[in-house]
This record gives structure tokens, sequence and C-alpha cells, in this order.
């Protein structure tokens, strides 16, 4: 297999777990799977890591998501 295609495998696969996660928190399930207003939450959320506030949210959503990890 070319090394392009290597490549785009796994480019693949990590975008498909990213959606995923979208899935699992219920994300779809809560926006109707609005696409715009998840894209919008999405950059609200770069946002918020972008500024003052940005270190604070990182380790908040971390443990979160490491704690719902954990329990399921």
């Amino acid at each position: 297999m070319r090394t392009w295609q290597v490549e785009r495998r796994k480019r693949t696969r990590h975008l498909i777990e990213l959606g995923g996660l979208v899935v699992k928190a219920g994300i779809v399930d809560l926006t109707g799977d609005d696409r715009a207003m998840i894209y919008g939450a999405l950059l609200w959320m770069a946002d918020k890591l972008k500024n003052e506030q940005g270190e604070h949210a990182r380790a908040l959503w971390t443990a979160k998501g490491k704690q719902a990890f954990d329990d399921g």
C-alpha cells in the first residue's frame, strides 16, 4: 500500500473517532443534528481555549472527559 493511502486511512479513522465523540456526548440528539449549531459550539469552544481562561477551560473539560470515559 502506498504511503499516501496509509496516511489517508489514518486521517479517515481519526475523523471517524472524533465524530463518534460528538455522538457519544449526545450532541447530535441534543441539537437535532443541526450542523450549524454544532459547528458554532465548536467555534465557541475554540475561542474559549484561545482567551485568558483557556487553561482553566482545558483543565475542566479534560477532567470531565476523563471522568466520563472512566464511567462508561
